[in-house]
């Protein structure tokens, strides 16, 4: 009998499979049904620093006026179409709580302590077990040093560390100088496990009106390689868990990403485009591989083709930027 299980932020999961936060977690007959197909946990979406600094503000102009208004419900006018509000995430938590059995991850969204430590606070106490910090921040000071930036993060991390009990993951982006030295901060900081990489959005133009309009696209496998390449070079000298998030789309990706030495595999445009019962596919094609491969469990797996593990360490380093350059073949010749 084939082993799915695997260990993450200290739960026992059924399998390696982990419903990323995205809008198919805003609505609970959603998340009851990515449990049924097979999902072993649930990261809801993001409650965003913004909504908490603009139900703050609200609520200090209502104290202040002393006059309560209808426009209670329109304070969040850029944010709504993908999330409710502070207060209904709490309940949002609680509802899906009373729902699904799997370990159900709350999320936070932004690079200030603020009303976050707060809401953390909050989150623990309506039943979330355990926490998604996203640090998603697009740094455009030319007079604010990069260092200064990932100690602001670390502070953060630190913050929320001690205000919980729960277990506390950190997603990071690519974008840092040397990513080994911030997750190592991160996880000492005391962040159990640490997500890569979240996805940075970019405006389109719109050349007749010259606006700059939203424009999201789903993510494909190929972004997969970056992520298994640091999980690959992390793995064995963090401190804590290590989940991918993007690119994971079928059966042979999750396999990577256990290769690499990740703990579970994270996903949410594969079951956008395929529908929820793509994860049970997924899962069924997992099990389908390792037997396969003769592979007893997924623990077996997990490092195998890790920088540590492989004979050939540069292919993770500098030495495999010649021998990729050096495989294109142009065409006609």
């Amino acid at each position: 009998m084939i082993d799915l299980s695997t260990d993450y932020l200290g739960f026992k999961l059924r399998n390696p499979l982990v419903a990323s936060a995205g809008p198919l977690c805003r609505d609970v007959d959603n998340i009851r049904r990515m449990v049924d197909a097979g999902l072993a946990a649930v990261v809801l979406h993001s409650l965003f620093e913004e909504q908490i600094d603009a139900e703050s503000s609200h609520l200090d102009r209502m104290l202040s006026s002393g006059v309560e208004t209808a426009e209670a419900q329109t304070y969040f006018p850029e944010l709504t179409h993908y999330n409710m509000g502070p207060d209904g995430y709490l309940e949002h938590i609680r509802k899906v709580k009373r729902t699904v059995p799997v370990p159900l991850i709350a999320s936070l969204n932004g690079v200030s302590a603020g009303g976050w430590v707060r809401y953390a606070r909050l989150m623990q106490h309506a039943g979330a077990d355990a926490l998604e910090l996203n640090l998603y921040d697009v740094p455009c000071d030319p007079l604010l040093p990069g260092a200064a930036l990932e100690d602001r993060y670390v502070a953060i991390v630190s913050e929320i560390r001690s205000q919980l009990t729960i277990p506390l993951a950190v997603k990071i982006g690519p974008y840092f100088t040397s990513i080994p030295n911030i997750t190592a901060r991160l996880a000492e900081a005391g962040a159990g496990a640490v997500v890569i990489f979240n996805r940075f959005y970019q405006p389109d133009y719109e050349l007749e009106t010259l606006d700059l309009v939203p424009s999201l696209q789903l993510s494909t496998p190929q972004e997969l390689l970056l992520r298994l390449h640091w999980t690959a070079i992390l793995f064995g000298r963090l401190n804590a868990d290590i989940a991918v998030t993007g690119g994971v789309h079928s059966a042979v990706d999750i396999v990577k990403c256990m290769l690499a030495g990740a703990r579970v595999a994270m996903t949410t445009s594969a079951l956008l485009r395929h529908g929820i019962g793509h994860a049970g596919r997924l899962l069924e094609d997992l099990r389908d591989w390792l037997e396969q491969h003769e592979y007893e469990s997924v623990r077996q797996m997990q490092g195998a083709m890790s920088a540590r593990r492989v004979s050939d360490r540069n292919a993770f380093e500098r030495a495999n930027y010649m021998k990729v350059l050096g495989s294109y073949t142009l065409a006609g010749a």
